[in-house]
């Protein structure tokens, strides 16, 4: 009776820590949100219903891209419209002028109320020149400081062309490598593969720099003959699993932003977000 209870015991135990370990994988997996620039045609026609179908997609957040809307000067209510159909705002992309010393406090005020705390320069062509990252890095920590006492953060944005050669090494490189720790690296996947690198390989070479991280599909000029693949989460060749993987357990990050920029075969933007935020979601649930 004795050896019975024991085993019985053990069994509890063992289907209690593959419970546990099942629901801590889940939590590992940042929440997904969606960068509103991947539905620029959209949100000019109809702001409020866009977001409403974002929502409804299973999207947790949205990330803006100085696109407001009716809610233009209205932060505080375009904030509480998200929060009624359960988004977050996941971050802005701004430029480095938006938060120069003449809009410094305009801008932060703004992105205050509206519940960002992550600002990141979502385009700056210095950014691959060999005097100009140099500006870049300086404005970067300039910036970093100004916000840390908002409880706010900058970060930069890649594209393909910060992987070029720079150094010895590239100008993405040089920007995570004299920057303060707590400038967020935003690595855009789909321009990272596009440009021939691994992603992978760049969220484990800066750990927890990688806060957000843009989940974006690109074919590269080589596989584009391939007709199979479409720049679609799931239906192209990055390996997203491998990603997902890192970007939880290496990358610090706590929001994974999904951006659709190429809409194939005459789908709309809400149609190809659907089906990236669709294919996403089987790697998440394959893990």
């Amino acid at each position: 009776m004795k050896n019975k209870l024991v085993l019985i015991a053990l069994i509890i135990l063992t289907i209690s820590q593959i419970s546990c370990s099942t629901q801590k994988n889940k939590r590992v997996i940042p929440p997904l949100s969606v960068q509103l620039w991947s539905v620029k045609d959209q949100i000019k026609i109809d702001y409020k219903g866009t977001l409403k179908k974002l929502s409804a997609m299973g999207f947790s957040g949205v990330e803006f891209a100085n696109e407001f809307g009716p809610f233009k000067n209205k932060p505080e209510d375009l904030q509480q419209y998200l929060s009624s159909l359960n988004l977050q705002a996941s971050g802005a992309h701004v430029s480095f002028k938006a938060l120069n010393e003449e809009n410094f406090k305009k801008t932060v005020s703004f992105y205050q109320k509206l519940g960002v705390d992550s600002l990141i320069i979502g385009w700056d062509k210095r950014s691959w020149h060999p005097e100009g990252v140099k500006e870049v890095v300086i404005l970067l920590n300039k910036i970093a400081k100004k916000l840390a006492p908002y409880n706010m953060k900058t970060g930069f944005h890649n594209h393909d062309h910060e992987f070029n050669s720079f150094n010895n090494s590239t100008y993405w490189d040089y920007i995570a490598q004299n920057t303060s720790q707590n400038v967020i690296l935003q690595l855009d996947v789909g321009w990272v593969v596009y440009a021939g690198k691994d992603p992978v390989e760049y969220v484990k070479r800066y750990p927890g720099r990688t806060i957000t991280t843009h989940y974006k599909s690109r074919i590269p000029e080589a596989m584009k003959t391939d007709h199979k693949k479409l720049p679609i989460i799931g239906q192209d060749s990055a390996d997203w699993s491998s990603l997902l993987k890192a970007n939880s357990t290496i990358g610090g990050t706590k929001w994974i932003v999904v951006e659709q920029e190429e809409y194939p075969n005459n789908l709309s933007s809400l149609e190809a977000v659907a089906l990236s935020k669709k294919g996403l979601d089987a790697y998440i649930n394959n893990l």
